[in-house]
């Protein structure tokens, strides 16, 4: 299995050490796969309950890791590789001046409950999602889109006010899934979509159950008969149930010391690849003392990221000063926007009014024991320049209700992992209680970009604006680690996506 790695090494030792361990891992995944064998069952770790499976109205990652195309799909989505292909429409065109999309729906699509895809379904999904006051996560990704039509029963087509860039890649995110029109009420308790698997039961705190869909419109593409999604919240008690046999993947939060612990273990392999995802300290903007920008940036210069990485991530990890991961294509290098500097950090405080040092609240959210090690270490960190971060951890509903959707909260920790979701900035409801009408203008231009190099220098100036005003503390970009069975081939080995789609999952001897 190919594999990338971006660590930061402290010590020749250390670097020999995990160089070792990683070349006996891609060692022993280095021959040739299996044929694919159909049948049997894969049970997968995920890390909490997700707030219901509509990812249309919830921002949450744990809907579309389980959802994202195994049970529901878009016109396109994302393959293993972050490559945009064809899902409920075989082909699609664009006009000349860019402003129609045209696309070609497959035949004999069928949902999970017997009826037919329709051109009706994929117009009322549009017009909700076009609709800023439906509820909809992110209408902003549709919002060049001026009107939605059926010319007939296997083509739609999107006019737009302006031409959109990030159209087609909007149209591949979880958000874009379609499902009945007449059953949207009932997704987030009863997901209904056209994947490869149909939804069959939920328990809380326990599974999600899905089974092969055996009416899906292409065939032979899934080869298990059914997958368990176990919800297992402690990192410890995954491992140890991936090493017993419990369950044969895991997908998500495998801890870098666990996945270095996979070396010499023939049970077990593991896969390092690159992820979209930002280990990110937000802070309430709009809220003392944190709407001084000198005091985020006091707070971004007492923080030593590389002992994180080293401490938090056994060196695995890329250290970033933006909201974009180095997988991401409009990345641009910030880490040295406001470097480790603890006496600048001191001075900084004192200007702001701080001199005798400032308590608040910091809260981790209690399924992410990354998050959770690294915000005890930046704890300690801030001390030592008289800030006092009060750490409490957050049961994962409540981190959602009150902080996420409430913005109710002083410092908290978490990975976004959304690809291209710099967007966020743009939002000042959004739990980061930042406010810029810059943000937005830059976006527009993004949007309405001649060239890809106008694009990408809009995304950049964005990262740019965000990272000198100190909104957040971006401390690294952790590596897609994946630990599994030594007989479960076929899973993601990179996350352009946070999905852990199955369909080419199978078990071979």
């Amino acid at each position: 299995m190919p594999s990338r790695v971006h660590p930061y090494r402290s010590s020749l030792p250390l670097v020999l050490a995990l160089a070792l361990t990683i070349a006996t891992l891609l060692g022993s995944a280095a021959a040739q796969d299996p044929e694919p064998v159909y049948g049997g069952t894969v049970t997968v770790a995920i890390t909490a309950d997700p707030p219901g499976w509509d990812p249309t109205v919830s921002t949450s990652q744990e809907i579309p890791r389980v959802m994202y195309h195994n049970v529901y799909e878009g016109l396109v989505r994302f393959d293993a590789t972050g490559a945009i292909v064809p899902a409920l429409a075989e082909s699609w065109e664009t006009s000349e001046d860019g402003l129609t999309w045209t696309f070609h729906l497959r035949e004999g699509v069928k949902f999970h409950d017997g009826t037919d895809l329709t051109v009706d379904d994929v117009i009322a999904k549009f017009e909700r999602a076009m609709d800023p006051e439906s509820g909809h996560t992110n209408p902003g990704y549709y919002a060049a889109i001026a009107s939605v039509e059926a010319p007939d029963a296997r083509t739609v087509v999107f006019r737009l006010s302006q031409p959109s860039r990030g159209l087609l890649y909007n149209l591949a995110r979880p958000d874009s899934i379609v499902y009945p029109a007449a059953k949207a009420d009932t997704q987030r308790s009863q997901p209904i979509g056209t994947g490869p698997f149909r939804f069959v039961s939920y328990t809380e705190g326990s599974e999600v159950v899905l089974e092969r869909f055996d009416d899906y419109y292409l065939e032979g593409v899934q080869y298990l008969d059914r997958a368990v999604f176990r919800i297992i919240g402690d990192p410890n008690t995954r491992f140890a149930a991936l090493q017993a046999g419990d369950i044969d993947l895991i997908g998500v939060a495998l801890q870098p010391e666990q996945y270095l612990q996979l070396a010499g273990n023939p049970e077990l392999k593991g896969s390092e690849g690159t992820a979209t995802t930002e280990i990110t300290v937000a802070m309430n903007n709009s809220r003392a003392p944190f709407d001084d920008p000198r005091v985020r940036q006091a707070i971004t210069m007492a923080i030593d990221k590389r002992q994180i990485v080293e401490g938090a991530m056994f060196g695995l990890g890329t250290i970033i000063g933006s909201h974009m991961s180095p997988a991401e294509p409009y990345y641009v290098d910030l880490s040295d926007t406001y470097p480790y500097d603890p006496e600048r950090a001191r001075e900084l405080l004192a200007e702001a009014g701080y001199a005798d040092g400032l308590t608040f609240s910091f809260e981790l959210p209690e399924p992410y024991n990354i998050e959770r090690r690294s915000g005890e270490v930046i704890a300690q960190q801030l001390r030592a320049v008289g800030i006092t971060a009060e750490l409490s951890v957050v049961e994962w509903g409540t981190w959602i209700q009150r902080i996420l959707l409430g913005g109710d909260y002083d410092m908290t920790i978490i990975g976004h992992s959304e690809p291209r979701d710099i967007n966020v900035y743009a939002n000042p409801d959004y739990y980061y209680k930042y406010d810029n009408p810059r943000i937005a203008e830059l976006l527009a231009e993004a949007e309405a970009a001649p060239t890809a190099e106008a694009e990408t220098a809009a995304y950049q100036e964005i990262a740019r604006i965000i990272a000198e005003d100190a909104v957040n503390v971006w401390l690294f970009s952790p590596p897609y680690l994946v630990a599994a069975r030594a007989d479960v081939y076929g899973f993601w080995q990179d996350q352009p996506t946070p999905a852990i789609d199955v369909t080419g999952v199978y078990r071979a001897p």
